[in-house]
């Protein structure tokens, strides 16, 4: 039977996915938007005609209480996907990153506790532990906060389990490994690649050596759906991935393969991180996830590969290919 659920940061890219497989899966879906003068929803005004017609849109700011207590009203199952995600944005302005992934983060775990809600599914990030002191990485390898952005996703994180801990809150912490996909920006390395592709002779990116593990979108929706289910994850922080990592350059290699050319990389100052800050290597230990509830990926990188070019093809407009997206 369907539930009443709330999904906050549902303009987003991720945010925007699982509310496609909510409405899909029969869910009577309300979302919370980030206002803004144009009456723009980000992703959701992209998506077909009947799944914007099956949700409910309620505009606020995940640093505005009141907005959140609205917006989690009613609701019997919460995803707090809302966030200032870029990592380069957290350099230049990482008070507002705070405010609104720590401040956004205790606003809804408020309004959650308040509500009664049945089950709060918190979103995590891989770059909370920092560049893997051990691989695969589990969940109980170590929390290091490399750029401010990290810092408050573990700070958040952190959040949810003592209102578990201190309240009884049912709260459940997703913790994907790079997701990708259709609908990702170019602040994202995948987009980047594929729109410089497909725009220009040359691809202009930082470092090829460090390593990820790059998760297609539609399984990470299909993880949310999962973990709110999962009564044994409740006070987890629990990591999805596909459980393989690939070097940025070899992930160059790659996509060219799929495009059916070989890219030629530039280097540009620009896009590196400080060198302390610099994640080196994400692989995904996902044993919990597959024990909790038989997480196994459904998309193999090629295929969410395809997927995604076949998106940015469609989209290139949408790309500003001669600047760097932060």
């Amino acid at each position: 039977m369907g539930k009443t659920v709330l999904v906050t940061g549902a303009g987003g890219f991720i945010g925007s996915h699982l509310v496609e497989r909510l409405v899909a899966d029969g869910h009577s879906v309300r979302v919370l938007v980030r206002y803004n003068g144009r009456d723009d929803r980000g992703h959701l005004d992209t998506l077909p005609a009947d799944v914007q017609a099956a949700i409910e849109v309620e505009r606020g700011d995940l640093k505005d209480p009141v907005a959140v207590r609205r917006a989690v009203a009613g609701r019997e199952w919460v995803f707090h996907l809302g966030a200032s995600i870029a990592i380069p944005y957290s350099y230049q302005n990482p008070y507002d990153v705070v405010q609104t992934n720590v401040l956004g983060t205790a606003h809804v775990l408020d309004a959650c506790r308040d509500a009664g809600v049945e089950r709060v599914v918190l979103t995590s990030t891989s770059e909370v532990y920092g560049t893997a002191q051990r691989v695969p990485i589990d969940e109980t390898h170590p929390l290091q906060g490399q750029s401010p952005y990290a810092a408050t996703k573990i700070a958040a994180d952190a959040l949810g389990e003592s209102y578990y801990r201190a309240f009884g809150l049912p709260v459940t912490i997703l913790r994907p490994f790079n997701t990708f996909g259709p609908r990702q920006s170019a602040r994202a390395i995948i987009p980047t690649i594929i729109s410089q592709a497909l725009a220009r002779p040359v691809v202009r990116l930082g470092r090829l050596d460090p390593r990820r593990d790059l998760t297609f979108v539609k399984d990470t929706a299909s993880g949310f759906v999962a973990i709110a289910g999962c009564d044994a994850a409740l006070g987890r922080a629990v990591n999805i991935g596909r459980g393989e990592d690939i070097s940025i350059g070899d992930l160059v290699e790659l996509i060219g393969r799929r495009l059916g050319r070989e890219l030629k990389v530039e280097a540009e100052d620009q896009r590196l991180r400080p060198a302390a800050s610099e994640v080196e290597r994400l692989l995904a230990g996902t044993a919990l996830a597959q024990s909790l509830w038989g997480w196994k990926p459904s998309y193999s990188l090629e295929q969410g590969l395809d997927e995604t070019i076949a998106w940015v093809e469609k989209n290139l407009h949408r790309f500003r290919v001669d600047a760097y997206t932060t």
